[in-house]
């Protein structure tokens, strides 16, 4: 098997790029939706409004930062006119959903909150016992770690850490030394807290907050003595976050991103924030400082980094105002609590976060402490930065096993934990690999090499999200775990292409990207449109994060013209059009947003009653089939056959709570129920199908 080296050029096609970022942003939309709805508990929208910051900060630092860093020479955008008027369209976009962000905050989220005795006081807002709790806790906590840099020669302007809080300040009068300087910066010490509590005796029957930035705001003309303070503003800036290494020329991965690292805070710069009442002389100033033009400059009504808000969740203890308690399943295990016991007799499908992660954690943790194990071998790609999994390697490694981890240190911010636990790993004796430079991996595989009456005997591990106990609480992923020797067999394969580079024998059972992944995905669209074209049903269900790959497109589209019946569920970027007459009359496209992130990855086909079902790691993406490391599994048991249909497909389908339906126009809609129909929420159905009664720890 040869690989596709024919790697498309992430914007050869400009119209699908920019419907790619549109989508994103769309989705971004649909997630503020939950934060205007009035059924969702109240700090649950506050949540939703602080993912949005976050899902927005990365969408500037690795999105708009490739766009510029593409296409521009020394700093300078080039004057392509389809790229300029992608980026206008994208900006546009993106102030519009920053001000319904910042306007569902300003008036829904925190008069609420008020209204049920929280309260996020600003400095007028503040009373007399208040204003002199803030005063004192300024002079105690923070102007002590405050530097304030006026700015002159021998003082230029300083580096801004990516995403930090500062403030610009304009001075009038002269310094101590009798000179001008008219500009000061303060920064905002990291070390301390964004959303700060009042004792509860200032508060009455409430509870009052204060943001960090508040308190500065008010006591910042106690920094300047002898001045006047003119004018000021918070701001925030947002660089490229992107890690860029030379991998024909690095030799050492994991020594070329740690230096990597330390410059990431000070990467190019691509977004300003500043408060909507800064002047635009100061705002035109730190523009200039920063080599950004005026479209890049968002002036928010708000703290500019509303994704600190989160604290003040953590901080209020009101049940009442968040999702009330989910009690994940247990998988139930043979009397002796021998996993492997269970294996050899079925396979285990388990669906979280409805179902614990324990399950897969006990099956490493038991692998690590069996003397009848010889080895264990895992794909690592986030995991966390306390991780009993990956303490359970460690301890397998210890114990004299054969363990290799496949440890991939460039998974977007999260390459520093896996740096460290890489460090970890191999100090325990196991034996780490960084997986293939130039191609992510992305699967997610775990192997045990077991001795059974004098033969190997596998088991296996795969799953279509990531093996950390945190995200498997709140993201839907589905996990099997099965002692299918030919499985086995070819996972095991997976591993040794990994480590040795070898190319790969040919699979029967797993679609290997970026071999044979995008071909057998593309040759079952093409079966069942083949079915259709010979009158018998044909029909497609694919559930994932994102649908962008063209040549999967064009064969949907194909496959839709010959009458085979297709379902998407697509939860986030989607560059196919459905209902196009002639086009796509037989395709449909929705997305999930609720309680829960939609992660897993689930492709059916019909083939003719044979009900093919496969759970990935990957979504139909050009980077996921052509430039990563990613594995597509069959479900051939009959029972998890159906449990996967009628857990993971059919209640999506059936949605009309937290189902947004896309358009042919690209624009979605929210599904609601019709007249005399039942309202039904998926998530809502398999937490109570699938819960038990231990509660999920949310945090």
């Amino acid at each position: 098997m040869k690989p596709n080296l024919a790697v498309i050029a992430p914007y050869a096609n400009s119209s699908i790029y920019l419907d790619r970022e549109l989508s994103l942003l769309a989705f971004n939309r649909r997630v503020l939706a939950q934060a205007e709805d009035s059924s969702v508990p109240l700090l649950e929208r506050l949540r939703y409004l602080c993912i949005v910051s976050s899902n927005l900060d990365e969408f500037f630092e690795v999105r708009v930062a490739s766009i510029l860093a593409q296409n521009s020479i020394d700093g300078v955008l080039t004057e392509h006119p389809g790229l300029l008027a992608s980026l206008e369209r994208i900006s546009a976009e993106c102030h519009q959903l920053v001000q319904h962000q910042y306007t569902i905050l300003n008036h829904a989220v925190l008069p609420e909150l008020s209204r049920h005795g929280i309260h996020l006081l600003r400095h007028n807002e503040r009373n007399d016992a208040q204003r002199a709790w803030i005063k004192d806790y300024f002079e105690r906590e923070v102007r002590p770690l405050l530097t304030p840099i006026g700015l002159d020669p021998a003082h230029p302007f300083p580096q801004v850490v990516n995403k930090s809080l500062n403030f610009i300040v304009s001075l009038s009068g002269k310094d101590a030394f009798g000179r001008g300087t008219a500009i000061a910066i303060v920064k905002a010490p990291r070390v301390l807290p964004r959303v700060i509590e009042l004792p509860r005796a200032l508060t009455g029957k409430g509870i009052a907050f204060c943001l960090l930035s508040s308190i500065i705001h008010a006591h910042i003309e106690d920094l300047f003595a002898g001045r006047e303070v003119l004018a000021y503003s918070q701001f925030r800036l947002t660089r490229d976050s992107d890690l860029w290494v030379d991998e024909e020329e690095v030799k050492n991965l994991r020594q070329a991103l740690q230096g990597e690292l330390q410059s990431r805070q000070f990467g190019a710069a691509v977004r300003l924030e500043v408060a909507k009442n800064c002047p635009e002389h100061l705002a035109q100033f730190l523009l200039n400082q920063f080599s950004l033009d005026h479209s890049r400059l968002y002036a928010v009504d708000g703290p500019v980094n509303m994704v600190r808000l989160s604290e003040l969740i953590d901080h209020v203890q009101a049940p009442a105002l968040r999702f009330p308690p989910f009690f994940q399943g247990q998988q139930p295990l043979p009397s002796s609590g021998d996993i492997f016991t269970l294996l050899k007799k079925q396979d285990v499908l388990l669906h979280h976060p409805f179902q614990t992660f324990q399950t897969v954690i006990d099956f490493i943790r038991s692998a690590a402490h069996d003397p009848d194990v010889l080895a264990i071998k895992q794909t690592i790609y986030r995991t966390g930065m306390d991780s009993d999994l990956m303490q359970a390697l460690m301890t397998a490694a210890r114990l004299g096993k054969e363990v290799t981890v496949i440890v991939e240190l460039m998974a977007r911010f999260d390459e520093e934990a896996n740096i460290n636990w890489a460090d970890q790993l191999e100090q325990a004796g196991a034996q780490v690999v960084y997986g293939v430079v130039g191609l992510k991996t992305h699967a997610k595989l775990a192997l045990v090499i077991r001795r059974e009456a004098g033969v190997l005997r596998h088991y296996a591990h795969l799953g279509t999200g990531n093996y950390h106990a945190k995200t498997t609480r709140l993201y839907t992923d589905f996990g099997l775990l099965t002692a299918h020797p030919e499985i086995g067999a070819e996972v095991n394969e997976v591993f040794m292409h990994l480590t040795s580079l070898t190319e790969p024998k040919r699979m029967t059972h797993l679609w290997l990207a970026p071999f044979s992944l995008q071909k057998n995905i593309i040759k079952a669209i093409r079966n069942e449109a083949r079915i259709a074209r010979e009158g018998r049903p044909a029909r497609i269900i694919a559930k994932m994060n994102a649908l962008i790959d063209e040549s999967v497109i064009r064969a949907l589209y194909a496959a839709s013209a010959d009458g085979v019946k297709i379902d998407l569920i697509v939860r986030g970027a989607c560059a196919l059009k459905p209902g196009v007459p002639g086009l796509s009359d037989n395709i449909k496209v929705r997305s999930i947003i609720g309680r829960f992130l939609e992660h897993s990855r689930i492709y059916y086909f019909r083939n003719e009653q044979a009900h093919n079902v496969y759970l990935a790691s990957a979504d139909w993406m050009n980077r996921n089939l052509l430039r990563r490391i990613e594995v597509a599994f069959p479900v051939y048991d009959k029972a998890l056959k159906k449990r996967v249909m009628s857990e993971g497909l059919q209640p999506y389908l059936k949605d009309n709570a937290n189902a947004w339906e896309l358009a042919s126009n690209g624009s979605y809609h929210r599904k609601k129920p019709r007249t005399k129909q039942t309202r039904f929420c998926a998530q809502q159905f398999l937490m109570q199908a699938l819960g038990s009664h231990t509660a999920i720890d949310k945090d």
